[in-house]
């Protein structure tokens, strides 16, 4: 089964206070030029997008700058659903998925904000305390993925620090995922889940809008399924 985890890029989204607003709109068409050509104005921070280390310091590396593996591989959802606005991801809570976490794994933190989309309220969500950032990257783990607007708060403080532990360690941050519930159940049901956050091919950037998708695996006792895909 595979999971879209991206939310739709559509004119007026929301974005990060202050980043360019998304417009969306025909620049070609058919009944005038032939062919259909949308023209896209949207920052690098649009939607559901990933953010590399130069996101926050000019000394750190650019997006085209980082490895591949550091954007796809299978995945750890951490259950940080029915914490209250503004609220701590807190140390403590990566116990639950403590032994999953690796070099090489993908991070996923499933607070269940993607609910708040498109409302005021989206801004009040849960974020990632500095200390817990320090102990993702200390157990080696260089891609985390939040379904909320950021890992720090917003309005974010003026050194932004969960950012700055994670970019620091030339982590990669996903921000804006969606949709996380059936990963958390198949992680319980002991299933495989490999996660792709690819970006635009942007050079020198500060991160890119990604098709954020999961493809959840079966027992291997258990007959191959049709491929489908939840969105």
């Amino acid at each position: 089964m595979i999971v879209d985890l991206s939310v739709p890029v559509v004119s007026g989204m929301p974005v990060y206070p202050g980043d360019p607003e998304v417009e969306i709109a025909p620049a070609l068409t058919v009944a005038a030029e032939g062919v259909n050509v949308l023209g896209l104005h949207l920052g690098s921070q649009s939607g559901t997008h990933v953010d590399a280390p130069y996101h926050i310091d000019d000394a750190l590396p650019t997006l085209d700058a980082l490895p591949l593996e550091r954007f796809l591989g299978p995945a750890a959802v951490l259950d940080a659903r029915g914490l209250p606005p503004r609220a701590p991801i807190t140390p403590a809570m990566l116990a639950a998925v403590a032994g999953r976490l690796g070099p090489g794994t993908v991070l996923l933190v499933a607070t269940g904000w993607d609910e708040h989309w498109g409302t005021p309220g989206y801004l009040a969500h849960p974020y990632m305390e500095a200390e817990t950032a320090r102990r993702i990257v200390a157990a080696g783990v260089r891609t985390v993925g939040v379904d909320t607007l950021s890992v720090d708060p917003t309005p974010a403080p003026a050194d932004l620090p969960a950012h700055r532990v994670l970019c620091g360690a030339h982590a990669v941050i996903a921000e804006n995922l969606r949709g996380l519930g059936p990963l958390l159940e198949a992680q319980a049901a002991g299933r495989p889940i490999e996660v792709s956050l690819l970006p635009l091919r942007l050079s020198g950037a500060d991160g890119a809008p990604v098709r954020a998708v999961a493809r959840i695996g079966c027992h291997r006792s258990e007959a191959q399924p049709v491929t489908e895909i939840v969105q």
